[in-house]
């Protein structure tokens, strides 16, 4: 899937079914949302869903809106805390680069609302959500136990928003990597 283009779009009313169905494609019993839970996050006032769909080179949507290659809800917290609800890429479109510029949408939002850290949750047992997280900048902070509804506990894993020295000068330089000040993965 090398060279694929997405867009990035705000999410409509009308995307809800797809996106319930994705994430009970993406997801478990236990973990995936109910309607109920999805919509409750989704609809939240200090929420927001972003949508990825493949597109062309001039950006117009290469399928229909029932064809979703990924989406990531989250939640602006009281305080000044973001916090990404879920993510959820479809099967076919893993690899792409789908779920990067997801995470890097969101996370440029949450950093333009005055943001300075973001968390979430994943299960213990999600080894390639743990490599995905690790790869853009999360680290482990603690385990909640007995999380999920099928009883799985969940890390939680934070990220610093916050701009760093070495950072900058990397968007400086066009240099994109992820430079993390340390691992602390065990536990």
């Amino acid at each position: 899937m090398s060279g694929v283009r997405y867009l990035i779009r705000e999410y409509e009313p009308a995307d809800f079914e797809v996106l319930w169905r994705l994430d009970q494609a993406c997801f478990p019993p236990g973990i995936a949302y109910s309607r109920r839970e999805l919509m409750t996050y989704i609809s939240r006032r200090s929420a927001f869903t972003l949508i990825a769909q493949r597109a062309d080179e001039s950006g117009r949507v290469l399928h229909t809106s029932d064809m979703v290659d990924g989406f990531i809800t989250a939640d602006l917290l009281r305080t000044r805390r973001g916090h990404i609800i879920t993510i959820d890429v479809d099967a076919r479109a893993r690899r792409s680069g789908v779920g990067s510029l997801l995470m890097g949408s969101t996370e440029t939002r949450l950093l333009q609302a005055g943001c300075r850290e973001v968390r979430l949750e994943t299960a213990v047992d999600n080894v390639g959500a743990l490599a995905f997280y690790k790869r853009h900048g999360y680290f482990l902070t603690k385990t909640e136990p007995h999380y999920y509804a099928n009883g799985l506990d969940a890390f939680v894993l934070v990220k610093s928003l916050r701009p760093t020295e070495r950072s900058q000068e990397l968007a400086g330089s066009g240099e994109t990597r992820n430079h993390a000040k340390g691992d602390n993965w065990s536990q």
